[in-house]
């Protein structure tokens, strides 16, 4: 999957591009899988000194690409997307994201987990899991309420609706806001600045600042990869699904 997901390392920057932009960078369980072992490479190889993510085409992700999501259902903590998740919150090196255009499901999620996130102004970030018939993932139905406060937090998760970079800023998802075209440059020069600093000295300020929530972001993690597993197979999800492929808005007034 080497032209979907593209690794490089550089002068201490570990560079991760989804790059699959005539879909959005919409991920498959390949590209999951090849970002999970990307992240676990870097996080063993003493030479990487921060991990960049982005997205090649002016968008991040999409999110799921749904047909290969429903060809291959991730039923336990095996499957390609959990490893990814898991592998993005347990790093110990600085992660940094650089957004651009959509930032859907995962691609909001995993923000939480990064230290530093810089966004363009075109940005655009959604959290559909509930217009899906799903529930929340990545630890993101403790995250987001911790940063956003519980009434955002509800608007974003149960609402699903879009919302803007500016949004993402004033709520803590972001640590700025740049000019679309301008924002993997300032990534990648506040990455330079992280390869200047003591390596260990950043670790370990990363393992002291989730210390307290560590635990409870892991078990968090893990009862919603349980429920999330159980909704995949609800009569909600199957509408949303159906409805999604048939290009029609689902109906879910039968189901209590």
């Amino acid at each position: 999957m080497s032209g979907l997901v593209r690794v490089r390392l550089a002068d201490g920057i570990f560079q991760i591009e989804i790059a699959r932009p005539e879909k959005k960078n919409a991920l498959t369980a390949a590209m999951y899988q090849t970002m999970a072992d990307a992240l676990a490479s870097a996080e063993a190889d003493p030479a990487v000194r921060v991990i960049l993510i982005s997205g090649a085409g002016g968008n991040f992700t999409a999110g799921n690409d749904l047909a290969d999501f429903l060809a291959t259902p991730p039923m336990d903590e095996s499957a390609p997307v959990f490893r990814f998740i898991k592998g993005f919150a347990n790093l110990q090196k600085p992660f940094v994201a650089a957004v651009e255009g959509v930032a859907i499901g995962v691609g909001t999620t995993m923000l939480l987990h990064c230290d530093l996130v810089y966004a363009g102004s075109g940005a655009r970030f959604a959290l559909p899991f509930a217009n899906l018939g799903l529930t929340p993932e990545a630890a993101s139905s403790l995250l987001l309420p911790l940063r956003a406060g519980h009434a955002k937090a509800a608007e974003m998760l149960m609402l699903g609706e879009v919302f803007p970079a500016q949004t993402a800023l004033d709520v803590g998802i972001v640590n700025a806001v740049l000019p679309d075209g301008q924002v993997l440059n300032h990534a990648l020069d506040r990455c330079r600045k992280l390869t200047t600093q003591p390596a260990a000295s950043l670790r370990l300020t990363k393992q002291l600042m989730k210390r307290a929530q560590d635990a409870l972001i892991r078990e968090t993690m893990n009862v919603e990869a349980g429920v999330f597993r159980q909704r995949l197979v609800s009569p909600e999800a199957k509408e949303a699904f159906a409805a999604f492929f048939e290009k029609r808005k689902p109906d879910f007034s039968s189901f209590n």
